[in-house]
């Protein structure tokens, strides 16, 4: 909690910067709502949804509460001495006198330090004493009863624009408990850190998963709240139903400007250089190359005992990020990237070298890797020798009809 003597006698500023919400393109029928952008604070530099709190706060007043959050759910606060507070969503809700009810956590929990696919369990926040669920694990979608008596769920991930990327995952199931129980969704919206990057495959309905739910590429390019207004909008939640969706938007955002995070988003996504090279890195998860899990450079270099020896090398020993990290105490053979140039695309060069480069290719890839790319192509192209050009060819139908669909719902 924060100390009421910090914020006392906070000033509203009596002027309200005011723009347009409304997305571009056709207007979808969608029991969306519209609502104006408002800041209390003029500043030049980017406010995130949960930041632009003069727009949801009054939507949250005298209502029973629930959100969806985790260590990146921050936003800044100015004091009236113009000091810069960086809270939790959670503790800026309560300071604001909020009637929160309960915190639901997603992959990693609460407080983001859970390893990848580790079982996040139900238990209470030690500050604040709110009933955490977990909705990784056994429950990915809240159950009636885990939302009975909520008038709003409020979401605050910060996702990082990849499809296999959970948090929007755990989006889609939010939106359909709240659609099924009659519970408002507030999606506080956040930048995409790789901005409007869209490539790569389109998932395929038969490789649906909790790594790929949509019929999307691998970077879609969006932020998350124009994301929760395409899984409305496609009516891709159960049966075709919607959630009643209000999107509370960034303010002065561009999709081209840089956003730098000020947290990490996940244990092993520690800097701007593994969230850049995360969507390219990742799909080595499907293979028998790591990605640096269990050492300080997670998703900037790889290896394995099975590529050849050179000049870079590495062990993977437990820590913070993975408690049993692939090839635990084994010597590891592969690349740096750590000061690799930033990527624009889905790098595919460092995926089909290390194939090339495994003398039983036989044993490279594993069955998640079809999971990871939404179909079963992209190994099969892989292991008869079709070109990096060849294969990007193949996805440009795909993307260019994603590309049209995703104009009605961009925001920025």
């Amino acid at each position: 909690m924060i100390s009421n003597s910090v914020f006392k006698n906070t000033v509203l500023f009596s002027v309200l910067l005011i723009v347009s919400c409304s997305s571009s393109g056709k207007n979808i029928e969608n029991r969306e709502k519209k609502i104006e952008i408002t800041s209390e604070k003029p500043t030049q530099g980017i406010q995130t949804g949960a930041e632009n709190y003069n727009a949801y706060l009054p939507l949250l007043k005298d209502k029973k509460v629930g959100i969806v959050t985790n260590q990146t759910g921050v936003l800044n606060y100015y004091s009236p001495e113009e000091t810069q507070v960086n809270l939790n969503i959670v503790d800026f809700l309560l300071y604001k006198k909020i009637n929160l009810q309960k915190i639901f956590a997603p992959e990693h929990g609460f407080r983001g330090t859970a390893d990848a696919g580790e079982h996040v369990v139900d238990g209470k926040d030690d500050k604040t004493g709110l009933p955490i669920i977990s909705l990784y694990g056994d429950n990915k979608k809240p159950k009636p009863e885990q939302l009975a008596g909520l008038n709003i769920l409020v979401f605050d991930l910060q996702d990082v624009g990849a499809r296999f990327y959970t948090y929007i995952s755990s989006l889609h199931y939010i939106m359909e408990a709240c659609a099924e129980n009659n519970v408002q969704l507030i999606v506080l919206d956040r930048p995409n850190p790789n901005g409007g990057i869209v490539d790569g495959p389109i998932l395929e309905k038969e490789f649906t998963s909790f790594v790929g739910m949509h019929p999307i590429p691998l970077l879609h390019g969006m932020t998350i709240g124009e994301y929760a207004k395409m899984i409305n909008g496609e009516k891709w939640l159960k049966n075709g139903i919607q959630c009643k969706l209000t999107v509370i938007p960034c303010l002065n955002y561009k999709r081209e400007l840089f956003y730098s995070l000020p947290v990490k988003p996940s244990p092993n996504l520690p800097n701007d250089q593994a969230i850049n090279l995360y969507a390219s890195l990742c799909l080595f998860e499907g293979t028998n190359v790591s990605v640096g899990r269990g050492t300080e450079k997670q998703f900037q270099i790889y290896g394995s005992p099975f590529l050849p020896k050179g000049n870079f090398s590495f062990t993977p020993i437990p820590n913070f990020g993975s408690k049993e990290p692939p090839y635990k105490n084994q010597l590891c053979y592969g690349e740096d990237l750590t000061q690799a140039p930033k990527v624009s695309k889905l790098e595919l060069k460092w995926l089909l070298k290390a194939y090339r480069q495994t003398a039983d290719k036989s044993k490279f890839f594993i069955p998640f890797f079809t999971k990871l790319a939404g179909t079963k192509k992209l190994q099969q192209q892989i292991e008869v020798g079709i070109s990096e050009a060849e294969i990007r060819k193949s996805w440009e139908k795909g993307l260019s009809d994603f590309k049209e669909m995703r104009k009605k719902y961009l925001i920025y």
